[in-house]
């Protein structure tokens, strides 16, 4: 197996060999999943595909675009599961799992992992994210890229950068100050390139203070491959591409999906103007050429172990779900009593989230089949709900009533049905269904012996967690969980989960929530660095579970603290060590999170940052040693002056937690600096919102919006949907849309979110993704009857 740098040589002697037009042809896909093949010289037309959570392969027999269809294939838990394992051995395990899975259907790259920092719990899309955290999510998601590449399979490291909402997503502008860019936005991609080097990154559709992303020469070029000494190519998101030219120059190499050539056009014709330097497209095709023969060379069919794989899937699951409330040991339950199991979810479960990452699972279990037959006691059951609607009904509430109280204990399974969070929109509140609220007020208060398993994307409140005993947070646990969660109710395994995202109280609590998709052009970060846990501090003051919290069925100790190592500000390198006792009768594992605090900065830091966690699985009575080794970047801030990361000397914290909250051991540094460095840094007061003087102070220029009108290219399908040209667009690519699905009736929730989908398309996107039917003169023509110019359309029709 090898990689593209392995082919390098070999892609640089192809594109020698190549015309301008072949190399610019390179530069996009010939179709929605398949790059452009170059059979002169030997290049296969091959296939990407979806999956941060499993393969996710278009049946281009049923579906053109994969917008429904796809082959059968391991439904792991998503990432927001994934990440409350803390486990990057797992990841790594899942990984190669899903290269093995992408070997047997002859795919080349998989489209993941998804690596955005969750800024605010209502992204719709936060299912497919690791965490609140750069570190976290940065160290997780270099073991899946190492697993999924060990296998010759390339990864697509994505979506680079500061996606973190769906709505607007192909237009808004995300404006966020550089050291808050470097310290939260940047480091999850940073790591990842760094200890495991993706074949690809995508970059996002957004703008970033004022360039789209496509197009962002110090993003995809100063930063990416300059500071971080990126080796791969990077690839749009489908359909996100702005000006090809533009973006070549700036450092991106392939647009996916197909535009029919136009764009192709254009870039060749960029190089003999002399507008695109050719040894920007030489660099672009010898990367694409250089992908291609990788892949080629990889090519060797096997077949996947699909038992085994729904056996990795459930420990996963397992591992991922987190305790979040057990008062007097209500779980786990006890098999020879009886049960009543209330919620739709039961026999519908909710195993994955909406959108491009939904996989056709070669297998479901549902949980109501898997409680029935790991019980040897009488098993009821009441749906409570509807399973994807969750529309007000008392009936179904009265009757889960009454099979709660002839029951010795309860299960409530609730969260979120699919209509709720998905791909292409945001979530509008914390809450779950009124529907559901009330079946778990209803039934706890009818039978108090009753504990809530949740099977939800992303966090929501509890109005009733002071009527429940316990809590066990499932997440979205792919097509084993069922499994998982009935080894976990009834004890056969310990909890061992721990939250990768804060729970707020409310949406009040949340920093971001007042400059989050609250304009359809742009979103200001005025929050800075207060994401998360950062915010919060060590104070559970807004917080309803802190990041790190999970419970188990056994105890832990922590002891024997000791700190050592090299504490000078040129090459600091501290080594951390201690010991967890598992101090029950029973085996479980713990997750030991290590945080950093400067006590002495005279610039802002949050009051504590993760830079270390291990996960210890420790039988009854048995002690481990844990280790950590913190290096420069563990005490480092951005620096803007410095335009680097920068050590202030002074006393450290060292605290090591159970949970962000939960500190039991603590120590300190003394960081001492033997020159003064050469861009001191200045003193600052602490902030939480800012207003544009202080942004301005962080050297971010705050720019208007753009307009929406006069409508231009970057107009959008909303923008124009109440005009009658645009009521005739809007059909016109739902049309187009039911063609590529095989004419397929979508469910409610694929509905909606097709819905968000078109109704984002900006108008070039649509231009791009027509396949030529949509030339640059039809749009031009298109644009000027929007605006009402009907001369200038008449005058465009008749030029060249």
């Amino acid at each position: 197996m090898k990689s593209p740098k392995e082919v390098w040589s070999q892609a640089v002697e192809l594109v020698s060999e190549m015309t301008l037009q072949e190399r610019a042809s390179l530069m996009s896909g010939s179709s929605f999943w398949h790059l452009q093949p170059l059979e002169r010289l030997g290049l296969d037309a091959i296939m990407v595909a979806d999956g941060p959570h499993g393969l996710r392969k278009a049946d281009m027999a049923v579906d053109q675009a994969g917008l429904n269809a796809s082959v059968p294939a391991t439904c792991f838990p998503t990432a927001v599961t994934l990440a409350s394992s803390w486990d990057a051995d797992l990841l790594q395990e899942v990984g190669a799992a899903i290269g093995r899975e992408c070997q047997a259907e002859d795919v080349a790259v998989l489209l993941g992992p998804g690596v955005n920092i969750k800024r605010n719990p209502l992204c719709g899309r936060n299912f497919e994210y690791y965490s609140e955290d750069p570190f976290l999510s940065g160290k997780l998601a270099a073991k899946f890229i190492q697993g999924v590449q060990s296998k010759g399979i390339g990864t697509s490291l994505k979506h680079f950068a500061a996606n973190n909402q769906e709505s607007h997503r192909m237009v808004v502008d995300t404006l966020v100050d550089r050291r808050t860019l470097f310290e939260l936005y940047l480091p999850a991609f940073e790591i990842a390139v760094k200890e495991a080097q993706p074949w690809t990154v995508m970059c996002a559709y957004n703008k970033l203070n004022g360039t789209f992303c496509s197009e962002h020469e110090p993003l995809l070029t100063s930063i990416l491959r300059d500071r971080w000494g990126f080796e791969g190519l990077v690839v749009t998101d489908w359909g996100a591409i702005n000006d090809r030219p533009k973006a070549v120059s700036a450092g991106l190499e392939l647009e996916m999906p197909s535009s029919g050539g136009a764009n192709d056009d254009a870039v060749a014709l960029a190089v003999e103007q002399n507008a695109l330097a050719e040894e920007d497209l030489e660099r672009a095709a010898q990367r694409v050429s250089a992908l291609i023969l990788a892949a080629q060379n990889n090519s060797e069919r096997t077949e996947a172990d699909f038992d085994a794989h729904h056996d990795l899937a459930r420990k996963c699951a397992a591992e991922g779900a987190v305790l979040l409330k057990n008062q007097d040991g209500c779980l786990p339950f006890d098999t020879a009593r009886s049960l009543a199991v209330i919620g739709a979810f039961a026999e519908t479960p909710r195993i994955q989230g909406a959108g491009s990452s939904q996989v056709n699972a070669t297998g479901i279990k549902k949980p109501l089949e898997v409680l029935r037959k790991m019980t040897g006691a009488k098993v009821t059951y009441a749906p409570g709900f509807d399973p994807e609607l969750a529309e007000d009904n008392s009936v179904l509430i009265e009757e889960a009533v009454t099979v709660a109280e002839k029951a010795e204990q309860v299960l409530i399974l609730a969260g979120l049905p699919p209509l709720f969070e998905a791909e292409g929109f945001d979530r509008t509140t914390l809450k779950q269904p009124v529907q559901i609220e009330r079946l778990i007020e209803a039934v706890s208060k009818a039978n108090p012996n009753c504990a809530v398993i949740l099977s939800n994307g992303s966090p929501i409140e509890m109005p009733w967690l002071g009527q429940v005993p316990a809590v066990l947070e499932t997440y979205l646990g792919g097509q084993a969980g069922a499994e998982a969660m009935a080894d976990l109710v009834f004890g056969k395994l310990s909890p061992s989960g721990k939250l990768a995202e804060t729970f707020p109280l409310s949406l009040a609590d949340v920093p971001s929530q007042s400059n989050f998709n609250n304009h359809p052009r742009q979103i200001v970060y005025r929050e800075g660095l207060n994401v998360g846990y950062r915010a919060y501090g060590g104070s559970q003051d807004g917080v309803l579970f802190p990041f790190g919290h999970g419970l188990s069925y056994t105890e832990f100790s922590y002891h024997n603290l000791e700190v050592s190592g090299q504490y000078n500000a040129a090459n600091p390198l501290v080594q951390v060590t201690l010991e967890v006792t598992n101090s029950d009768a029973r085996s479980g594992a713990e997750i030991i999170q290590l945080y950093v605090r400067d006590c002495e900065a005279s610039v802002y830091r949050p009051d504590r940052e993760l830079k270390g966690f291990q996960k210890l699985s420790l039988a009854s009575g048995e002690t481990k040693k844990c280790s950590f080794e913190l290096d420069a970047r563990a005490f480092a801030y951005f620096d803007l002056e410095a335009d680097d990361w920068q050590i202030e000397p002074g006393k450290f914290e060292l605290l090591i937690g159970a949970s962000c909250c939960d500190i039991r051991l603590s120590s300190s540094v003394k960081i001492t600096d033997e020159e003064s460095p050469a861009h001191p840094p200045k003193a600052q007061q602490p902030y939480h919102i800012m207003d544009d003087a202080a942004l301005a102070d962080l050297g971010l220029h705050m720019t208007p919006p753009d307009p929406i009108r006069p409508y231009s290219v970057q107009t959008t399908l909303e923008d124009i949907k109440y005009h009658w040209l645009g009521k005739l667009l809007v059909a016109k690519v739902n049309e187009m849309m039911r063609e590529h699905t095989g004419g397929q009736t979508p469910s409610p929730v694929v509905q909606k979110m097709q819905d968000a989908i078109v109704f984002s398309m900006r108008l070039s996107t649509l231009r791009n993704m027509s396949g030529g039917t949509i030339t640059q003169k039809r749009l031009d023509i298109l644009i000027h009857v929007l605006n009402g110019a009907w001369l200038r359309a008449v005058v465009r029709v008749f030029r060249p």
